[in-house]
């Protein structure tokens, strides 16, 4: 499908490199779940990031927070609005439930479907599952479950590819990759173990909280923060060298949890690492 001019504007221009190898970096709210989403969206153009998704609570002024799915039409133009002066372009909605109750479920695609998104993240329970499946195929939007720290259903790559298996492309992986290390789990394995499979991510790097602490707990996880990219213990560059191997195209979402009041700095730092190492492996290419 050939790019509309408008799409084409959209590109991540300051990361020619992004756009060779299919990759988009975008952000969630949550990284800035401290202000209203006016400010969000500003401080995610200062930053020279061009998508972004809705993501849990949407702070839609000082004294006002929404779910996401329940925004009204008039909220819905005001962010659009405000995203489309920006230059920035809306792409996915969640983490969202999408429970075994399939009217509950369909709002979350008749919201996708008016958002005009293709992709919803979400952690429905195996129950959910052939109702999101047929969902799925009917709205031609897909579901990429994400993954929290265990002892959550889905802490290991293994489930994910069990709740998908033998289901439509429609449904994938959101990888979490901070969640990954908190489990103790190492996630250029877990990017290996879901080849063909991963929609997007919740790209991170992080630390321990105690730089002396010992493996997880048999049952939960460790306490670890983000930092910027390139700086932590995640590998940032080998995760991103196997998505390059796996002919991975999409969806890179910067997910920071840390010094919330004051993470742009660190945020840059992920975005410049992000675009230099994007660049460093495009050239592997020629």
């Amino acid at each position: 499908m050939v790019a509309s001019a408008l799409e084409t504007a959209r590109l991540q221009t300051n990361c020619p490199a992004c756009d060779d190898l299919g990759w988009q970096l975008a952000i969630t709210p949550y990284s800035f779940r401290l202000y209203p989403i006016a400010e969000a969206i500003d401080k995610t153009a200062a930053l020279g990031i061009k998508y972004i998704g809705l993501s849990g609570n949407i702070n839609v002024d000082a004294n006002t927070t929404v779910k996401e799915t329940d925004l009204t039409d008039e909220q819905l133009q005001f962010i659009r609005n405000k995203c489309d002066a920006a230059g920035i372009k809306i792409i996915n909605i969640g983490i969202v439930p999408l429970p075994p109750n399939e009217a509950e479920s369909r709002k979350a695609f008749e919201f996708a479907k008016k958002l005009g998104v293709d992709t919803i993240v979400a952690e429905p329970g195996p129950d959910a599952l052939d109702i999101v499946e047929k969902l799925c195929k009917e709205y031609h939007i897909k579901v990429a479950i994400h993954d929290h720290p265990r002892p959550s259903h889905y802490w290991n790559p293994d489930t994910v590819l069990a709740a998908i298996k033998g289901r439509t492309p429609l449904m994938g992986a959101c990888a979490d990759v901070g969640h990954w290390m908190r489990s103790g789990l190492d996630p250029v394995d877990c990017l290996k173990k879901l080849e063909g499979h991963v929609i997007c991510l919740h790209f991170k790097d992080l630390v321990l909280d105690d730089p002396n602490a010992g493996p997880p707990p048999a049952n939960g996880a460790r306490k670890m923060h983000d930092v910027p990219w390139g700086t932590g213990v995640g590998n940032v560059k080998g995760m991103m060298a196997e998505l390059k191997r796996q002919h991975f195209q999409g969806v890179f979402y910067v997910e920071y949890e840390y010094h919330w009041s004051n993470s742009v700095p660190e945020i840059a730092g992920c975005v410049k690492y992000f675009n230099a190492t994007a660049a460093e492996l495009a050239k592997q290419d020629h």
